[in-house]
């Protein structure tokens, strides 16, 4: 069989897994009656980035580490340029100056200490440690606010709104017997798609005489951001632009702090290559130019989410066009 075949394989599983699992497990927590706003902070969250998770773990048992740092990159890329600009395309984008102020600054922040964590070269467990806590703790303060909030509000809107996102994963039975093996299946269609994902992505980016960097950024990449932009689309059809956002904020701090962070477990992981010379600038770049755009009129237009995906579309041209690596050549030898 094909490393391209054995490659959508991966990919068609990662997929179909990452929906079962967080629709299983949303099942299951509506059986037994755990509170939505609990559900959309952990389960979703967590749950949509388990694709980059177990892709992360393989990349680095398999002594590939450019995969792991290329992934998490290149979806942190993707999801705020190509799944928002998507989304918002469809509908223009709410934002809400709360999730801006607190959610979006820990994002710049998570994101400053990537570029920093790159500079130095290495992301050891002890920092691994250090960033799974933090997310921790963002977590908490997270649900200890909104509930604050809602209390300020005489409502709770907070719920409301998490009742809201968790609408974009029902579909599954509540009946532990049916909602459970849909969630085993979907951990194990994960792992085992995650597998193939990686074998073959190594096998392509050989044959094709490019590194295992840029399949990361780019095909993996995509590939695992897949869950964000389909839910962020049928969000936006269905007049909830807003889960869109909440969604890739989320989404790229558990990329950050408990991807990166849970894969250094397994063994340092080093930032070589283009990825510290080229991509966490994008990175960066695109996180910096998202909070300002929400900010100067508390949403994403439509022409705005136009400028968002050309600039993605640039970015992937470049990188198979070998710009990143001209960077790194001419920057690394200055």
């Amino acid at each position: 069989m094909s490393d391209a075949l054995l490659l959508l394989i991966g990919l068609a599983l990662l997929l179909a897994g990452g929906e079962a699992l967080v629709r299983g497990a949303v099942a299951i927590a509506d059986r037994l009656s755990i509170p939505p706003l609990i559900v959309g902070l952990t389960i979703v969250a967590l749950g949509t980035s388990a694709p980059e998770l177990t892709v992360s773990i393989q990349a680095v048992l398999s002594n590939v580490p450019d995969i792991v740092t290329g992934s998490v990159v290149g979806s942190n890329i993707a999801n705020i340029l190509l799944v928002l600009g998507a989304a918002a395309l469809i509908q223009p984008i709410r934002a809400s100056r709360r999730i801006v102020h607190r959610d979006g600054m820990l994002l710049l922040m998570a994101t400053s200490f990537l570029v920093g964590l790159s500079l130095l070269g290495t992301i050891h467990p002890v920092m691994g440690i250090a960033m799974v806590l933090v997310f921790a703790a963002y977590t908490a303060y997270s649900y200890w606010s909104e509930r604050v909030e809602a209390k300020r509000l005489a409502r709770d809107t907070a719920a409301e709104l998490a009742a809201g996102e968790i609408d974009e994963y029902k579909g599954v039975s509540t009946q532990l017997w049916v909602s459970i093996p849909i969630f085993i299946a979907g951990c194990a269609a994960v792992i085992f798609g995650a597998q193939l994902l990686v074998d073959a992505a190594i096998n392509i980016a050989r044959g094709l005489g490019v590194s295992e960097a840029v399949i990361g950024l780019t095909m993996i990449a995509i590939g695992t951001s897949l869950p964000e932009l389909t839910i962020s689309i049928i969000a936006a059809t269905r007049g909830h632009s807003d889960v869109a956002l909440g969604n890739v904020i989320g989404s790229n701090l558990s990329n950050i702090l408990v991807i990166l962070g849970v894969a250094s477990f397994f063994g340092p992981i080093p930032i070589t290559g283009q990825i510290p010379w080229f991509d966490v600038w994008v990175m960066l770049g695109a996180t910096v130019i998202l909070l300002p755009v929400l900010v100067s009129g508390w949403s994403i237009s439509r022409r705005e989410a136009t400028g968002f995906l050309v600039f993605y579309a640039a970015y992937i041209v470049a990188a198979f066009l070998g710009v990143p690596e001209l960077v790194m050549r001419t920057l690394g030898g200055a």
